[in-house]
């Protein structure tokens, strides 16, 4: 028999038609029991929804995925073997590439991704019902090693029961009695699909439901989906004429008739049922959004009638749940969620990884910070702020440090450790933090308790599939557990979405319909989406094995977002947004998507740029009568006073929010003059000031208060540029000091050049193992090598400088008590002030009393003598009368010297005095000179 194809546009009625043909076979009351194959599990709860709206009662037929179909088939067969779940499948694959010699895939297996991106590609293969055979090179070894493993288990994977499923379709008379089938929202079938569409329609009546035009662009990814099944239709094909106008304002209809065509035609008005929303950063961008849901929800629409659909959740997630929590928005991710995106597990996770996994401080913090570990949170965040401020992130170090400081042990890291069944350490430290958080008194009533029990219920369920892989393999590590647990999905419950907007994806959006929909993520790079192919099948072997029939060849990757988009856009029934982000949070512009410009072509200019609403970087609040939450009014309100505090004081009148308002004006009112006698008293007292405070109090007075007198510190130390220009310093005082001794000479040559770098080399490891941090093998690394760049090439400049001052004085220090006692009363300045400081080098004339000073820079800029003066450059002037006034030296000059980049010093110098080598634009005469 051959398959009945129904073709048309998107809301042409072709998934309508195709359920009422499902009804009239049920209802025909000859004892035939339809099936209906839908895209997922969450369209069988719809569906059956939509067709009971039609009918008080379901009393046949079945609704079901392809998978429910395939399951039918092969429990059927007498070879039949129990499937493995998706956790066993994971681990599984894990095993394989453990014991398998990797050969070209071996700096690849080192990536955390390598075993999820395998486990895809083989279940491609599989797909395709393609055995190892027909495989080539590495990747056919692991198919092999991975059915063999299978074999060994007397197991299948959902490859191989689809595999079996067709088998007996096509040589089991008894595996299928003339059932009608129906199914739709299939764009892209696998091998195993197409294999299982095609042997059905050979036995029965089959019925599909494709969303295709011929010659349109937009079609064009489904081109080969629709020649096929056009192929095995016989021409029994049923194109519907487009009809989305019935159902929707001409504005959509247009879009839908129009988008990517070459002829659009004339365009009816947007009468604001096409919008067109720009913000700035993903917040701001995802706050024109709430703006726009709530006055959707206030003006009536049910919420679960409005969809967002976006190219990508993750990559939003923190700012969706900031805007619409602030925003009081519920909603719902139509999609899995991972176990360790739920708080419970997400604490859970991050101490296995500590325990096992070989995790960081922070992993451990996750934890302990959390409500689930039993600690006050205050307790945590003392001895994590010890610990982060002084570097400590050794694992075992940070263990120790933290039970000093708390004066007693971690809980459950120890049982974690030393726990000889990974799978029981874990359902303990679950049973053990859930009573942490709650208790045994009061029960968990509200949502995010709710979403911990949910959480709790699928990790003792993923732990029983682990005891059950556990029985069935023989070996279970600490790892395995580990990256099961952060690789399970929460399964999603019906009803969840009622009463919530649905935040859906691309694909998912295909089967939904909604009132309103908010298309978001157009911007370039966003949609179209960069192409990002398997590691294991280009688009060569794909089309080597397409032959075989195993349909792996995918669409192109442009062609399937226009269609994506199409179908994103054509959800509505009343209204669509389209929304994207015009500059990033850094305030750098970005690119609208192509398709933006398509939408916005098919439209009038004028029309467009009236529906179209930006909100950009600079704007802080909403307008008052915009505004739409109560916080963001009152920001606004108090935003309103600094320009017209006339008008905000009655509207605070009005509404009641005297006092706040008064609180808010009070704050721009704050005195800033600084009257505290005791800090009066310090600033009073202070008598001594090192020369980079000058620079900066001369810069910014304000500035100079909070960095140098405040000096508020990061809690983090970490390897910064001052550490890296600590370390330089230090190594290049340790190498002058050290040169007259181990060389025999005062002054390098480019004859010395080769025991100079190798005395540099014994330096500067000295200097790095001297840092009083952690620091991880990483950051020693790179701390070492990117100085050990500078440093040598500082060598090579050295032994080849024509300079005739010698090297003489090191970390001159002046102006304290660990000064040399000449210099200890330090600089004069005048008014009972003086200078303090320290003097990088001190080069001087062997045959007279004369020196310039040097001062090394870290990064790769230097202060010309033009820079000096005009920026007020103070540091080399000021050195240069220490090195008159209390050094005893007549100055030559003084300069700043980079360690990275050109290594060019910079400075100040006498005109005259045979110092050759610098800028030109430096040499000042006499007069100018002082």
């Amino acid at each position: 028999m051959p398959l009945r194809l129904i073709a048309g546009p998107a809301n042409a009625g072709k998934v309508e038609l195709l359920l009422d043909r499902y009804l009239d076979v049920l209802d025909s009351r000859d004892g035939v029991e339809p099936v209906l194959i839908v895209p997922n599990r969450a369209d069988v709860d719809r569906v059956e929804l939509e067709l009971l709206a039609r009918r008080p009662a379901l009393l046949g037929g079945s609704i079901g995925t392809f998978d429910d179909i395939f399951r039918r088939l092969a429990a059927g067969s007498p070879d039949a073997r129990r499937q493995l779940g998706r956790l066993e499948q994971t681990l599984l694959v894990r095993r394989v590439v453990s014991d398998a010699e990797l050969n070209g895939y071996t700096r690849s297996a080192a990536h955390a991704g390598f075993v999820e991106s395998l486990e895809r590609t083989l279940g491609e293969l599989d797909e395709g019902l393609l055995s190892p055979d027909a495989v080539e090179g590495a990747l056919g070894a692991l198919y092999a090693g991975y059915r063999d493993e299978l074999d060994r288990l007397a197991r299948w994977d959902r490859g191989l029961l689809r595999g079996h499923a067709v088998e007996r379709l096509r040589t089991d008379l008894d595996a299928w009695h003339g059932e009608p089938v129906f199914a739709y929202g299939f764009e892209d079938l696998t091998g195993a699909e197409w294999a299982l569409l095609e042997a059905l329609a050979a036995r029965t009546e089959v019925t599909v439901s494709l969303p295709y035009e011929p010659g349109r662009p937009v079609f064009a990814a489904l081109r080969r989906t629709a020649e096929d099944l056009g192929g095995l239709a016989s021409g029994d094909v049923e194109e519907l004429p487009p009809r989305y106008g019935a159902v929707a304002p001409p504005a959509l209809a247009h879009l839908e008739r129009g988008l990517f065509a070459d002829k659009s035609g004339e365009a009816p008005p947007l009468d604001g049922t096409v919008r067109f929303l720009e913000g700035a950063g993903s917040r701001g961008t995802l706050e024109l959004v709430g703006e726009e849901v709530l006055a959707l929800a206030r003006g009536g629409m049910p919420p679960e009638r409005i969809g967002m659909v976006v190219p990508g959740y993750e990559r939003i997630r923190g700012a969706l749940e900031t805007v619409l929590g602030s925003f009081g928005i519920p909603y719902s991710v139509d999609g899995e969620l991972r176990l360790t995106q739920t708080p419970f597990v997400h604490a859970l996770a991050a101490l296995l990884r500590f325990a096992w996994g070989g995790g960081t401080r922070g992993d451990l913090f996750r934890y302990l910070r959390s409500p689930f570990s039993g600690l006050e949170r205050r307790a945590v965040d003392f001895v994590e702020g010890r610990l982060r401020g002084n570097a400590v992130q050794a694992p075992e170090r940070v263990v120790d440090e933290a039970e000093r400081l708390r004066g007693g042990p971690l809980p459950a890291l120890a049982e974690l450790r030393e726990a000889a069944d990974p799978i029981e350490a874990v359902r303990e430290l679950a049973e053990r933090m859930l009573r942490n958080a709650y208790g045994l008194e009061r029960p968990p009533a509200d949502a995010s308790s709710r979403l911990d029990l949910r959480a709790y219920e699928a990790l003792r369920r993923l732990l029983a599939e682990l005891e059950g892989w556990h029985e069935l393999s023989g070996e279970l590590t600490r790892e395995d557990v580990l990256a099961a647990v952060e690789r399970a999905a929460l399964p999603r419950r019906t009803g969840d979405d009622a009463g919530r907007v649905a935040v859906v994806d691309l694909l998912r959006a295909r089967t939904r319909r909604f009132d309103a929909v908010f298309v978001l993520g157009l911007e370039e790079g966003s949609l179209p989406r960069r192409g990002g192919g398997s590691p294991f099948l280009d688009d060569d072997a794909r089309r080597a094995l397409a032959v075989t029939g195993a349909r792996l060849e995918r669409p192109d990757p442009v062609e399937n977002d226009r269609y994506l988009f199409y179908t994103a856009c054509t959800r509505a029934s009343q209204r669509l947004y389209l929304v994207r982000e015009a500059a990033d949070d850094d305030g750098s512009p970005r690119e609208a998507s192509p398709f933006w410009h398509d939408v916005q072509a098919l439209f009038e200019g004028d029309d467009v740029r009236r529906w179209t609403h930006r909100r950009p970087l600079s704007a802080l609040t909403w307008p008052l009568e915009d505004a739409p939450t109560e916080r963001e009014r009152l920001r606004a309100l108090a935003e309103l006073a600094a320009r017209d505090a006339e008008t905000a004081e009655g509207l605070a009148r009005a509404n009641g929010w005297e006092r706040r308002l008064q609180r808010a004006v009070t704050a721009f009112r704050r005195p800033t003059r600084i009257t505290n006698p005791v800090v009066l008293e310090q600033l009073s007292s202070r008598t001594s000031f090192g020369v980079t405070e000058l620079e900066r109090f001369a810069d910014c007075s304000s500035a100079w208060f909070v960095e140098r007198f405040l000096d508020p510190k990061t809690i983090d130390a970490e390897p910064d540029a001052k550490q890296r220009g600590s370390v330089a310093h230090n190594a290049l005082y340790r190498f002058f000091t050290r040169v007259p001794a181990e060389l025999g000479i005062e002054k390098l040559e480019p004859q010395h050049l080769e025991a100079a770098t190798r005395l540099m080399r014994e330096c500067l490891d000295e200097a790095v193992s001297r840092v009083r941090m952690d620091l991880t093998e990483m950051q020693e690394r790179e701390l070492h090598q990117t100085l050990w760049r500078d440093l040598s090439a500082f060598v090579e400049e050295e032994c080849e400088s024509s300079s005739p001052l010698v090297p003489r004085r090191f970390e001159v220090a002046f102006g304290s008590e660990r000064a040399a006692p000449e210099l200890q009363r330090g600089l004069e300045l005048g008014g009972g002030l003086t200078l303090s400081g320290k003097i990088d080098r001190i080069d001087v004339d062997p045959f007279g009393a004369r020196g310039v000073v040097q001062d090394y820079k870290s990064g790769k800029s230097a202060h010309s003598a033009r820079q000096i003066e005009s920026e007020l450059r103070l540091q080399i002037p000021l050195y240069m009368l220490v090195l008159r006034d209390l050094v005893g030296l007549e100055p030559l000059g003084g300069v700043y010297r980079p360690l990275a980049g050109m290594r060019k010093a910079r400075g100040l110098l006498r005109e005259g005095e045979g110092l050759d080598g610098y800028a030109k634009n430096d040499y000042l005469p006499e007069d100018e000179f002082w």
